[in-house]
Order: structure tokens, then sequence, then C-alpha cells
């Protein structure tokens, strides 16, 4: 009889620490299952004696310290010092992970991270695993449930806490959706420096739902404390605030604008997007009542799928009219005429869930949850000095904040030029970088190595010099 060998064999294998899996002449192994075994050193092939070993993987070359392909012609003359937890030998080790930085300079991961073998192995997983089985909805809710646990994980919350919908923007409509307007509270304070889609979701909203709605103005680019202080008051209901600015990555203190969201009434919503994967958040420390966040920045996933925090204590205070079969107590009581919310967080989960996309989310959060986010966040803060010492080195008008306690993964330099043209031409140039408006975006992650960084603001340089050619 055919069998199919698909990544979960790889994965037993795996667990009884075997090197090998043996298979008949005419069983079928996925391609997913190949490349998965390949990478983690376990061969498959017929006979029942195992084969030789599969090769070591390859170091990468042309993006490890002793390679000159992204040498930079003027060398900073020293980079600050660095005394983070994770070792230069584990960075090195940890960028096997992500084949792309083999060939390029991965710089935009505010905008989308460097694909990983994990997330790669977990979408194919389930690829494997719907061939294989055609429905397998126990094992998909169980991954999926996984998914929830290591968001819950990463910023020091309970599953039960989390829901998963397709975006934030989604995420900002459903907690409209769920307030009570009809008491004093009928403003709803934002920012400037918010991603376009939450102020498009509250202008959408405010008519409709009868609130008043303020924007706090940036100062520069930049929003000062005082300013929560003199906008929120006793008629706000609720505040939505950034945690870092997706133009110029200026990190905002979270955990004192939900204290003084709090100290005049307000709930404060955090978007988180541009943050979690580079800092540390602790939403019972911070005392946030809701956040949100997808995971295709620094946290490794994919697009189409984001995960959302609502304090357990608040949830059930809160009903949600954008809602769905998942959203009820029993979602399987199949009761078209009865709306009976889930006792938690669960009750702003809505429709069928998100399968596909959980595998490899949950993968990609379970990674940086793996490599610690401690030691990212360390790394994050050296690689940010060293990009403000380049650029200030280079002439650059960079717009980020210069005090790395204020900035996050972004370092963003104003150019004259089409800044999406920038992008494509340091994209031929092996650079992957992120435009925004009249912006480019150095986004490095923890595995990008400090000389890339400064080969990527010198090519920047180049490119300005040479009138965008």
């Amino acid at each position: 009889m055919r069998n199919f060998i698909t990544i979960n064999d790889v994965e037993y294998a795996l667990s009884r620490g075997e090197t090998a899996i043996c298979c008949g002449a005419d069983d079928v192994v996925t391609a997913a299952a190949k490349e998965f075994a390949q990478s983690k050193g376990i061969t498959i092939g017929a006979g029942s004696t195992p084969p030789s070993p599969a090769p070591a993987p390859i170091a990468a070359s042309g993006a490890t310290s002793g390679s000159d392909k992204f040498a930079p012609a003027r060398p900073l003359p020293s980079y600050p010092a660095y005394h983070g937890v994770m070792s230069e030998a584990e960075i090195m080790r940890w960028r096997e992970e992500f084949p792309i930085l083999k060939n390029c300079v991965h710089t935009a991961n505010c905008s989308v991270s460097a694909q990983s073998l994990s997330v790669r192995a977990a979408v194919n997983r389930y690829m494997d695993n719907w061939l294989t089985k055609g429905m397998d909805w126990d094992y998909w809710m169980v991954e999926i449930g996984n998914a929830k646990a290591e968001f819950a994980k990463l910023i020091g919350a309970s599953p039960d806490e989390i829901f998963i919908c397709g975006s934030v923007s989604d995420a900002v409509a459903s907690v409209v959706s769920s307030l009570d307007y009809s008491g004093n509270r009928k403003r709803i304070v934002t920012t400037e420096i918010e991603f376009p889609t939450v102020g498009h979701v509250l202008l959408a909203s405010a008519k409709r739902f009868g609130f008043d709605l303020r924007f706090i103005p940036a100062e520069g680019e930049e929003i000062p404390l005082d300013a929560y202080e003199k906008n929120i008051d006793d008629q706000t209901l609720i505040s939505f605030v950034t945690h870092v600015y997706y133009r110029n990555g200026f990190k905002q203190d979270i955990a004192r604008i939900a204290d003084i969201c709090h100290s005049k009434g307000s709930l404060v919503m955090i978007d988180s997007y541009q943050a979690l994967g580079t800092t540390l958040v602790d939403v019972k420390k911070m005392h946030i009542d809701i956040l949100a966040s997808g995971c295709i920045k620094y946290l490794f996933g994919v697009p189409g799928i984001a995960f959302v925090y609502v304090n357990k204590d608040l949830a059930t205070m809160l009903n949600p009219t954008i809602t769905g079969w998942f959203g009820q107590v029993n979602p399987f009581s199949f009761e078209v005429r009865k709306l009976n919310y889930a006792m938690n967080t669960c009750r702003f989960d809505t429709g069928t869930p998100a399968a596909l996309t959980s595998f490899a989310a949950g993968a990609g959060i379970k990674l940086a949850n793996d490599i610690g986010q401690q030691g990212i966040a360390q790394r994050m803060d050296y690689l940010s000095e060293i990009a403000l010492l380049k650029a200030d080195q280079l002439g650059l008008k960079c717009v980020s904040p210069h005090d790395v306690r204020k900035k996050g993964g972004t370092t963003a330099i104003e150019i004259e030029m089409d800044s999406h043209h920038m992008e494509a031409i340091l994209r031929d140039r092996d650079i992957i970088a992120s435009a925004r408006g009249n912006v480019i975006r150095i986004a490095p992650h923890f595995y990008t190595l400090p000389h890339e960084i400064e080969f990527a603001f010198e090519q920047v340089r180049d490119i300005i010099d040479h009138g965008g050619h």
C-alpha cells in the first residue's frame, strides 16, 4: 500500500532521536517533508539500512562577518560596546534559520521579516495534513490554540485572554463595536501618529455610534506624555495608542500612557504591531486593557492574521456586534435565534478560525519566544545605536529619535526622491528596505549584522548622491 511521508513523520522521528526514516519504493515523500527533514539533519530513503546522514547546513556565505560582499566602504571607527545576553555565536547559529540572509541584507522588518525554516515547515505541515487527512479540525484547532498560547506567553497574558482576527483593522472595529456609548463618556481619543487604518475605522464609526473623535497632534515626529494628560479627560471612553510610530520608529512609554488613561477613567488599546518582537511587553505589569498586533513584521509570521489581548476582567463587560458562531459559549449548539457570548475574550472570535495562518503565526511567535525577548530587545538597541551613528557619519537626514530608549527597530531617512524608487534600487543591490511616504526605513532584526547596517546606509547615500540611479 502506498503511504505518504509527511512532516508529522519527520517530527515523530525527531522526538525519538532518529536520524533517518526508511520508506517503501512506492511511498510518497512530500516536498515539505523532504525540506523539513533536510533542515533537521534527517534523511529519508528506501530500504532497511539508514542512508548516509544529510550534509550539515552550510553557513551563510556573503552575509557573515568574514565576508566582504556587504562590507562597508567607510566603516565606523568603532562600534558601541555590546553587553547583550545573546552571544555573537548564537546570532550566527540563528541566522541559519533564515535562508534569505545568505544572499541579501534584510532591513525591512518593519514591513515583513525574513522567512524562517520553522514557519515554512509549519505551513507545509498544514498542507501535508490536509493532503493526507482531508479534514482534521481537531488537530487544526489544537494548533490554533497553540498559536494563542504562544502570543499570550509573549505578552504575559493567559491564552483565554487572546482572540484571533484577520488584521488590526478588524481588531479596532471589533473593539469599537463592543463599547457602550449610552453613558456620559462619548469621546474616543487617538493620535496623529497611528497607522492610518486606526483613524479610518474610528472616522467611519464615529457617526454610526455617536461618539466624538479627538486626534492628539504630533509635535515634530513625536507625542510628549503631557499631550495625553491634556487631551484625555473625564469624557473619554477609550484611547487608541500606537506603541511604535510606523514612520520613524518613535517608541512610546505605553505603561505611563496606560496610567494616564486610567487616571482619567479611560480604557486604553495599544497597537503594538511595530513593537512586539523587538521590545519587552508585559500587559499585566503595564496595566494594558487591550493590545493588538499582527505577526508579519518582527514576529516572523504571515499576513492575514492578528492577535488581540483583552483583559479577562474587562472582556465580559464588552459586547461586540462583530461576532460569529465561534464567539458563543458553545459554537456547536447551532442555535440561530440565540446570542450567547462566551464568558471570556473568546466572545470576540467570529467565524471559522484561520487554520493555515495560525500554523504559520504560531511557529513564528514560538520562534520569537525561543530566541528570547530580552536578548532580542538588547540586540535591537545595540543595532539602533549603530544605525544612528552611521546615518550621522554619512550626513543623512534621520528623522528617528536619537535616544534609543525612545526608539523601536526603524531608522528612517527622509529623502527627496521617490521612496519606492529608492526601495527598488536597494533591492537590485541585494538590500531589502521599506518605503513610507518621503522616508526610506532601515529596520534590522536581531539577525542583522552591524556591517550589513553600515552597508545599507552607504548604499542609500550613494543612490542619493547619484540622483536616484
